[in-house]
């Protein structure tokens, strides 16, 4: 059964698409037409990384998960989930579905919440061509100050929640 937020959100959307129509159907048919391309373009990676997902999920026990990044280890946890989020490149629309998976298998919320920011905020997988196109220097400063903004947004998270 779909949760209330998805019949919102679907609602919302449906609202906004029959307002475009009205508003200009050249336009909204040109709109659905790219964006029609862009899911076949990208679809086959997304099933790709969700089926990895799930397999990561489905092999790796849930008391192994709690061990490394659970609530009981700490700061060590918090800093492997940062590590993995910033090398790892998976979209960041599917960061949220695995980051609840994981909290669920026993992750903690810091550990989360440190993964998805430094996996949407610290790109060490770009670092040649950001360092190519915008210097050593913009690139490290970047990156350092994304990852202690990452880490400090887990920490707060962790405590607020």
């Amino acid at each position: 059964m779909m949760s209330l937020t998805a019949i919102v959100i679907n609602l919302l959307v449906a609202v906004a698409l029959v307002a475009s129509v009205l508003k200009d159907r050249n336009k909204t048919a040109l709109a659905l037409k790219v964006a029609w391309n862009a899911l076949k373009r990208l679809g086959p990676s997304v099933l790709v990384v969700i089926i990895i997902i799930g397999l990561f999920l489905g092999f790796i026990p849930e008391d192994w998960i709690a061990g490394i990044i659970g609530s009981r280890s700490g700061i060590l946890g918090v800093l492997v989930s940062a590590f993995l989020g910033s090398i790892l490149f998976i979209p960041a629309i599917l960061a949220f579905p695995l980051g609840a998976s994981l909290l669920e298998s026993g992750a903690s919320i810091m550990s989360v919440a440190a993964f998805i920011t430094t996996l949407t905020m610290v790109g060490f997988v770009f670092i040649p061509v950001e360092i190519k196109e915008l210097g050593k220097k913009f690139t490290v400063l970047r990156n350092g100050l994304s990852l202690i903004a990452a880490l400090i947004v887990a920490v707060l998270m962790g405590l607020i929640l």
